[in-house]
């Protein structure tokens, strides 16, 4: 088993597939994060992969805060995908809730709602933070 594990860990590290999901940003940290996958900052060097479904994703990249109309789908979301999983809040409002933390609709940050493996602040995340704390995802695998 251990050498399943060691495998599984290694082609995380390798390829990581990713999904992107917008729970109600205002789509800065969104293009931000399209940005950080274009061949400018080419996120794809490192094997990161943009997926369709979150079936066949490793890394749950959330956008925005969690409102109570989108709460449960983004736990339906992040319970579709496979073990060992990980979620990355990317964006002031996806880390605390930013502006929309303390409004009747919003329950705040994305650890509201599912665990919270990366927080990416910033309003909105550079492309360069974004990439940076990919690799440091990845490399927290290693250990």
């Amino acid at each position: 088993m251990k050498i399943i594990t060691k495998l599984i860990t290694w082609s995380q590290m390798k390829s990581p597939w990713i999904i992107h999901f917008n729970s109600g940003a205002c789509n800065g940290c969104d293009i931000e994060i399209l940005d950080a996958l274009t061949p400018k900052y080419d996120l794809e060097r490192f094997g990161v992969l943009l997926k369709g479904t979150p079936r066949h994703a490793d890394v749950l990249l959330v956008s925005g805060s969690v409102s109570r109309q989108i709460h449960k789908r983004l736990v339906r979301i992040y319970e579709q995908m496979p073990n060992p999983k990980f979620v990355v809040a990317i964006g002031a409002c996806a880390c605390s809730g930013g502006v929309f933390d303390g409004c009747y609709s919003t329950l705040g940050g994305v650890d509201k709602a599912i665990p919270v493996s990366a927080y990416i602040p910033g309003c909105p995340a550079k492309p360069e933070a974004i990439i940076d704390g990919m690799i440091k995802l990845l490399a927290s695998l290693k250990e």
